[in-house]
């Protein structure tokens, strides 16, 4: 496996960043993949495959790096920056959960939940992949960042021994049917919109940190609304792992089936 030798002051410095550029690799890998993770991936593909193919079948340049440099530029134009308001926000929103996560439960819990392979070690051992290469120490003073991006990708790089940084898929990618699912009018009236949301997005299991995630708001709050409707019998929970996953019970469906389609849709 690889692993970082890190030093307690290093992590403690380390923080989330956003990185245009690590969105334009991931959906760069994404296109070169042809398949996506999960439907809001096809549907990106749908849109813009048949175009990057085209480009590569036209591309007449054979120098490596500067057809590496188009490619990206292209990606960026054509894929990424169309999309990207949306995307900085859903981004943004995963990095808010992930710090507030930290001083939940530490950095261990964010680093285990990061991507499959990425777990903390202990003893200042950070598993960063299974790949079977030698541990790599982290210098002290070097800066440690942790880049979130939509796709189903991740990797870790690194600039000589000063910056290290590990890319890995943000939580938010199950906001893109967040905004297609709003929630019924009678519902909100109910049990109060912020409540019905999370029982409206609870159709499938999710953590507390992907609805917060998703939905923008503060995990205090969150955790709130989910007591309330564990007490009501409207959502249950199942540990997963290190996760604890929330769902709507037969109740809560009954409930959200019963409040009528949410403005603007059709039955």
């Amino acid at each position: 496996m690889g692993s970082w030798q890190i030093g307690t002051d290093t992590l403690a410095r380390s923080r989330f960043v956003l990185s245009p550029f690590a969105e334009t690799f991931a959906s760069l890998k994404l296109l070169h993949a042809g398949t996506g993770a999960h439907p809001g991936e096809e549907t990106w593909l749908r849109a813009h495959l048949p175009g990057y193919l085209a480009r590569l079948a036209a591309d007449p340049v054979t120098t490596l790096l500067v057809r590496a440099t188009a490619l990206l530029t292209y990606v960026w134009e054509h894929t990424v920056r169309p999309y990207w308001e949306r995307r900085r926000r859903v981004l943004e929103a995963d990095m808010i959960a992930r710090t507030a996560q930290v001083s939940q439960g530490g950095w261990a819990a964010v680093l285990d939940s990061l991507r499959p392979g990425v777990r903390w070690l202990g003893e200042s051992r950070f598993q960063v992949n299974l790949n079977a290469y030698p541990p790599r120490e982290i210098a002290a003073g070097a800066e440690l960042l942790f880049m979130p991006v939509t796709p189903r990708a991740g990797w870790v790089s690194w600039e000589g021994r000063e910056r290290y940084a590990v890319v890995y898929p943000c939580l938010g990618v199950l906001a893109e049917d967040h905004d297609r699912r709003p929630v019924p009018a009678g519902l909100g009236a109910l049990i109060g919109t912020a409540r019905a949301g999370l029982l409206v997005l609870l159709e499938t299991p999710m953590s507390t940190t992907q609805l917060v995630a998703v939905t923008g708001q503060g995990l205090g709050s969150v955790g709130r609304h989910l007591r309330v409707l564990l007490d009501a019998g409207l959502v249950t929970r199942r540990r997963a792992g290190r996760s604890v996953l929330y769902v709507r019970t037969a109740a809560g469906e009954v409930l959200v089936n019963a409040s009528g389609p949410a403005p603007g849709s059709h039955r």
